[in-house]
C-alpha cells in the first residue's frame, strides 16, 4: 500500500486525514465506536453464519476489521467471516500498524494482520478470514462488484467532508450489493443519507449515537 494519504496525529495517538480533515475515528474510543456503531449496530454477532459477508466503504485503518474478526472468534463462530472493504486512499502499513497500536483489546490480530500489511497485500485468506481491499473510488468499482453483502459499515469521512462516499447513486448501489435481510449501519444521522438509504431499498431507523454524536443511522434492506 502506498502512502497516498498525509496525516496529522492528534495528542500523538489519533489519526486525522489531512485530505479531508476529519479523525479516522472517534476521539472519545476508536474501538468502542466501532463495536457500538458497526458491530451491534448491524446484530452482531447475533446474524454471524459461516461465509457471512461483510462489505465496508472507507477501510482507514483497519480498525473494523480487526473488531469484527475479533467478535467473530470470540463468539465461538465457525467457518470463515467474508469481509471486503472500499478504499480510495489506502494508508501505508506503517500509519495502519501505529494507529492500532492504540487499542491493546485487537493487539493479538493487529499482530497477526501487520505482515500481511507490510507485504503490500489486499488480499488475505485465513482459516476464518476472507480479506479483500479494493482500491480505487467505490463509485467506479462498486457497480462492479458481484457479491451482496450481509452487513455494510458505511465509515467514509463526514458527509460534509467527503460527499463522494454518501452519494445517492452510491447509496442505490450499495442496496442492490445486499442481501435480502442484509443490513447496513453508519455513524452518521444525515437526512440526506437516511432518503439515499431509504431509496436504496432499505428501511431505515435513527438511534442513538455514539459518544458526542446524537443520533445514528441503521438499516435494513427490505425483502421482495
Amino acid at each position: 500500500m502506498d502512502d497516498q494519504t498525509p496525516l496529522d496525529w492528534r495528542d500523538g495517538r489519533v489519526p486525522v486525514s489531512t485530505r479531508f480533515d476529519d479523525p479516522y475515528y472517534s476521539l472519545d474510543n476508536g474501538l468502542a465506536e466501532t463495536q457500538y456503531v458497526f458491530l451491534a449496530g448491524n446484530g452482531l454477532p447475533d446474524r454471524f453464519k459461516d461465509g457471512f459477508l461483510i462489505a465496508e466503504l472507507g477501510f482507514g485503518t483497519g480498525l473494523n476489521l480487526l473488531a469484527a474478526l475479533k467478535l467473530w472468534r470470540d463468539s465461538g463462530q465457525t467457518g470463515q467471516m467474508r469481509f471486503t472493504t472500499f478504499e480510495l486512499y489506502p494508508l501505508s502499513a506503517g500509519d495502519m500498524i501505529r494507529a492500532q497500536a492504540e487499542f491493546p483489546e485487537v493487539a493479538d490480530i493487529a499482530a497477526e494482520l501487520a505482515p500481511f500489511w507490510e507485504q503490500g497485500a489486499t488480499d488475505i485468506d485465513l482459516p476464518d478470514l476472507q480479506f479483500r481491499m479494493i482500491t480505487g473510488d467505490a463509485r467506479q468499482t462498486l457497480p462492479h462488484w458481484t457479491d451482496q453483502a450481509d452487513a455494510w459499515f458505511l465509515d467514509g469521512f463526514a458527509p460534509a467532508k467527503n460527499p463522494e462516499l454518501w452519494e445517492p447513486d452510491l447509496m442505490a448501489e450499495v442496496g442492490q450489493h445486499t442481501a435480502p435481510d442484509g443490513t447496513a449501519a453508519t455513524y452518521s444521522a444525515a437526512g440526506a443519507i437516511r432518503r439515499a438509504l431509504e431509496a436504496g431499498g432499505f428501511t431505515v431507523d435513527r438511534i442513538p449515537g455514539f459518544g458526542r454524536k446524537r443520533h445514528m443511522t441503521v438499516a435494513r434492506k427490505a425483502t421482495a
